[in-house]
């Protein structure tokens, strides 16, 4: 004969009641972290991009009586008429020439024609002696332009708001 088993699902008279075994959990793979990071991520981009926003259309007006208010009221000056400067030939480095002429653009406020002898010896003193390589390239040509400007706007007191060159010949 077989033996048959019976296995009860009620618990035996006089046994102790167990709790049910507890559900296995499921695997924490980090989401609940990561919602909460993502989360926070997005807030700062948000609150950075809305603080550039604020700044660049809405920027406060700078404060009155400071330095950039002084260069506010100044206005640019009237351009008033062009004093050309007879052009000179100078010696440059390694046995070249520059042949240079110049044009002087004065103010409005200026009454009579100022004495070009200072603009030709700040020209001579500049170019001369320079290597033929820095006065040909259009990025040195500007920067001695922009230092020649400088020196005439000294030199002659504001009179003076910019240079042209009309005569500009390397040999």
């Amino acid at each position: 004969m077989t033996e048959q088993r019976v296995v009860a699902s009620k618990p035996k008279i006089g046994a102790r009641p167990t709790a049910p075994a507890p559900a296995p959990e499921p695997a924490d793979d980090g989401k609940k972290k990561g919602g909460k990071t993502k989360l926070l991520v997005i807030a700062l981009v948000v609150l950075l991009a809305g603080g550039a926003a604020y700044w660049f259309l809405l920027k406060p007006a700078p404060p009155a009586g400071g330095a950039a208010a002084a260069a506010v009221e100044e206005p640019a000056p009237e351009p008033g008429s062009v004093v050309v400067v007879e052009p000179i030939s100078l010696n440059l480095a390694d046995g070249h020439y520059l042949r240079i002429g110049i044009g002087l653009q004065l103010t409005a406020d200026v009454a009579e024609e100022p004495d070009t002898a200072r603009a030709l010896d700040l020209v001579v003193a500049l170019f001369s002696q320079r290597p033929v390589a820095e006065v040909t390239t259009a990025e040195g040509r500007d920067a001695l332009k922009a230092e020649l400007l400088r020196q005439l706007e000294d030199a002659y007191e504001g009179e003076v708001m910019d240079v042209y060159f009309t005569d500009y010949v390397t040999q």
